[in-house]
C-alpha cells in the first residue's frame, strides 16, 4: 500500500468521523436556539401574569383601568398616566408574544389566548383613544394587527358589566 493510498484512506475516515460530529453539533445548536426562544417566551408569559396580578392586587389601579376602558379622555392627568402605563406594559408584552408567534417560538394555540385578550381590550373606546396616542411606539407588524382588530369593529366582551356607566346599571 502506498503513502497516497494510506493518506486517502485517512482522509476518508476523517470525513466519515467528521460528518456525524457536524450533524450532532447542528442539532445541539438548533436545540439551544429553541430553548432560548422558549425561555424568552416563558419570561414574557410571566410578565403577562404579573401584569394581571398588579390589576387584581391594586384596587385603585383596577378602578382607573375600568374607567379608562370607557373613556380615556375623562381620566385626570395622573389617571391617564397610570392607565396608559398599564396598557403600555400590556401591549409591549402582547407585541413580544406576537413576534415570538410569528417566528414560530410560540405555539399558535397559546398566541390565540393572548390575541383574544388584546382584541378584547382594544375593543373599548378608552383603549382605542389611548392606542391612537401611543401606537407609534410599536412595530409596524403589531400596529397592523391591532389596527386590523379595531377595523373589524369588535364589541367589548370582557368587562361590559363592570364598565357600564353607573346610571345605566339596573
Amino acid at each position: 500500500m502506498s503513502w497516497e493510498m494510506l493518506s486517502a484512506i485517512g482522509q476518508l475516515i476523517a470525513v466519515l468521523i467528521g460528518i456525524p460530529s457536524l450533524i450532532y453539533l447542528a442539532i445541539q445548536i438548533r436545540n439551544q436556539g429553541k430553548e432560548s426562544q422558549r425561555a424568552a417566551a416563558s419570561m414574557l408569559m410571566a410578565h403577562w401574569t404579573d401584569f394581571r396580578k398588579s390589576m387584581s392586587d391594586n384596587a385603585d389601579l383596577a378602578a382607573i383601568h375600568l374607567r379608562g376602558l370607557r373613556s380615556f379622555e375623562e381620566l385626570d392627568p395622573v389617571e391617564k398616566l397610570r392607565f396608559g402605563s398599564a396598557l403600555g406594559r400590556l401591549f409591549v408584552l402582547s407585541e413580544g408574544l406576537y413576534l415570538f408567534y410569528l417566528d414560530g417560538a410560540l405555539p399558535s394555540e397559546l398566541w390565540k389566548t393572548f390575541e383574544q385578550t388584546t382584541a378584547d381590550l382594544i375593543a373599548y373606546p378608552g383603549t382605542q383613544a389611548w392606542w391612537a396616542t401611543r401606537k407609534h411606539w410599536h412595530t409596524a407588524r403589531f400596529r397592523e394587527l391591532v389596527d386590523g382588530i379595531i377595523a373589524e369593529g369588535r364589541k367589548p366582551t370582557v368587562y361590559d358589566r363592570y364598565t357600564e356607566p353607573e346610571h345605566k346599571k339596573t
